[in-house]
């Protein structure tokens, strides 16, 4: 049988290795923050073990010790930023009911965080330059992240057919494809070309969009 002092001890030795799992938890998670606002203004290109030691005032070796590689933690950096776009744009949109009202949540949710971005940058129109015709586990990552949210966009177009918000003949994929465009050149407008009244122009585009596929035109 056990003495009591052996448990005692046992039992202090998981409060310390719990105590460090944690501690080493929120350290990985500080670093992909810091090197997640990196990516946003260097592109994840730029990402590399030292920058972000020198950023988060480590050594190179313990930022090493927790992704193993600069790859990884670019992957780690494209997962965060995607957690972070499904909560901001997902999750909130998904509270509202099916159909048009979903759809609409998405697109509205999708410009206010295009809008917050044009200082800083979309991480998925900037990666997908950087990484376009670069094979490889980052570029997996990328896509499989922008592929999961366009899926997400898509479904919502289908049960707004559904749920007759649009026309029965409605091309969801062609539809998708004309909303993702119009978040494509709202960013392009506002960031790069600094056109005015961008927003306002996609606002008008999605309207524009839902009309022709039969739903009824909202105004401001």
């Amino acid at each position: 049988m056990t003495d009591p002092q052996t448990l005692h001890d046992r039992h202090d030795k998981q409060l310390v290795r719990q105590r460090l799992l944690q501690k080493g938890q929120q350290t990985k998670a500080a670093i992909i923050d810091t090197a997640l606002g990196m990516a946003a203004q260097i592109g994840l290109e730029g990402l590399s073990i030292g920058a972000v030691a020198d950023a988060m005032q480590m050594s190179k070796s313990g930022v090493f010790a927790h992704f193993g590689s600069r790859e990884e933690l670019q992957i780690s950096v494209i997962r965060e930023y995607h957690q972070r776009f499904e909560q901001e744009i997902f999750f909130p949109a998904m509270e509202m009911p099916r159909g048009l009202p979903r759809l609409r949540a998405l697109f509205h949710c999708w410009m206010l965080r295009t809008s917050a971005e044009i200082d800083s940058g979309c991480l998925y129109i900037s990666g997908a330059v950087e990484f376009d015709d670069r094979p490889g586990p980052v570029r997996d990552a990328l896509a499989s992240s922008v592929k999961t949210w366009l899926t997400a966009l898509h479904r919502s177009v289908l049960q707004a057919r559904d749920e007759q918000h649009l026309s029965k003949d409605t091309d969801a994929t062609q539809m998708s494809f004309e909303i993702h465009g119009l978040i494509l050149a709202l960013h392009y407008e506002a960031r790069f070309l600094k056109t005015a009244k961008s927003l306002n122009r996609a606002k008008q585009g999605f309207e524009h969009i839902l009309q022709r596929y039969g739903a009824t035109t909202q105004k401001d």
